[in-house]
């Protein structure tokens, strides 16, 4: 992807307010042609900006209260097949590779800490990890957020 200009980050922003927002609406927000924003939309979804078009669900309205995060190391080697088996784990959120002494960070939604305890028991039976460490989900202090970057971005233009 192209490095974004103003109106590029005028768009997102104005779609971050509104993600539900029709690109009549938004073109009549910024002051563009429809045409004019369904080309930039149509840009930046081929350039990778839009990481997701689905709905982010809450876990616990699921039935699934307890959320954790699990540090896991793993034997490097292994590092795809584990991933895979990951992938297979219905509670698994979210899995990040990390660089440092923890080799993945996962988030896991379980029903109860007796649930919590079973995925991460199932979690540890896969071959080549060799360890995890809980940590409980006390609450979300800052939820996921580009705003500020793309003010800064825009401040950079």
């Amino acid at each position: 992807m192209s490095k974004l200009d103003a109106v590029d980050l005028d768009l997102l922003r104005a779609l971050s307010a509104d993600p539900r927002a029709t690109v009549v609406a938004l073109a009549e927000k910024l002051g563009l042609s429809r045409n004019t924003v369904q080309a930039r939309m149509s840009r930046l979804e081929r350039g990778g900006v839009f990481l997701s078009f689905e709905r982010t669900l809450s876990a616990e309205a699921l039935g699934f209260p307890i959320e954790a995060f699990l540090q896991v190391t793993v034997r490097q080697a292994e590092l795809p097949a584990i991933r895979e088996e990951l992938a297979k784990v219905p509670e698994v959120l979210q899995a990040h590779g990390l660089s440092g002494q923890v080799d993945l960070l996962v988030r896991v939604a379980c029903r109860d800490t007796q649930h919590l305890f079973d995925t991460d028991a199932r979690i540890l039976a896969i071959e080549g990890v060799e360890r995890t460490e809980t940590s409980l989900v006390m609450g979300e202090v800052i939820g996921y957020r580009v705003g500020p970057l793309m003010q800064l971005a825009r401040e950079e233009i």
